[in-house]
């Protein structure tokens, strides 16, 4: 079981690369089929909230991830904290159920275990690395890589928002149907339903703006 619950941890990790009441997905899925003024209006209230998310170079949060399998009984629950950097990539720390760190970066993913021992990867491929690259430009401010892969439906404002992200090009659909987001001035919240039906729902809270890391930090990334 240890196994199979690590090997989960970059899935949920590469997809958080990011920082209510709740409409229900099939509302906001029908909010997509509008007229050119209500789509107009949507568009530009996510062109509020990215440019709301990007005015942050970097965001530290609590983070509490429950993973839904069809194949398990019982959900995957795991907590930790996250720390997002806009031009660097994420520090994804697992406390509970065990410990274990991830720095993916635009190198590749490693894994830091809980004595110290560091095991590098290559880059992740396929529909979690396009989700990767949409989060980071999002969070940048980048809205053209936002529509080139989802289409996106929007509601709320930007104090207080919520997005359906669904995959307009073949290769992304084939592993996430869609993603889930609300939050205001930080994420507070991401939900990705794989294609198998499987989801994970990462709930952030004490989020804060960074403007830098600590050196400790600094070096996960591969600074001097």
């Amino acid at each position: 079981m240890r196994s199979r619950f690590t090997r989960l941890l970059p899935v949920a990790a590469a997809c958080a690369l990011v920082s209510l009441t709740i409409p229900s997905t099939t509302a906001l899925a029908a909010a997509a089929v509008t007229s050119p003024a209500s789509q107009s209006a949507q568009a530009g209230l996510v062109a509020r909230i990215t440019a709301q998310l990007a005015r942050k170079t970097g965001v530290r949060a609590q983070f509490r991830q429950t993973r839904t399998l069809a194949a398990l009984s019982a959900p995957l629950v795991s907590t930790g904290t996250l720390v997002f950097v806009r031009d660097r990539g994420v520090i994804w720390r697992t406390d509970t159920p065990y410990r274990i760190t991830y720095v993916i970066g635009d190198a590749g993913v490693e894994k830091i275990d809980a004595s110290g021992v560091r095991t590098t990867s290559s880059r992740s491929r396929g529909g979690i690395a396009q989700v990767s690259q949409m989060m980071r430009a999002m969070l940048g401010g980048d809205l053209s890589a936002l529509y080139s892969q989802f289409d996106v439906a929007a509601d709320g404002t930007p104090a207080k928002w919520h997005l359906l992200l669904t995959p307009n090009q073949p290769q992304l659909a084939q592993a996430v149907k869609s993603l889930r987001m609300e939050g205001g001035a930080f994420l507070n919240l991401l939900e990705i339903t794989s294609a198998n039906g499987d989801t994970t729902r990462i709930e952030f809270s004490g989020s804060e703006g960074i403007d830098s890391l600590p050196p400790a930090e600094a070096a996960l990334f591969g600074a001097h």
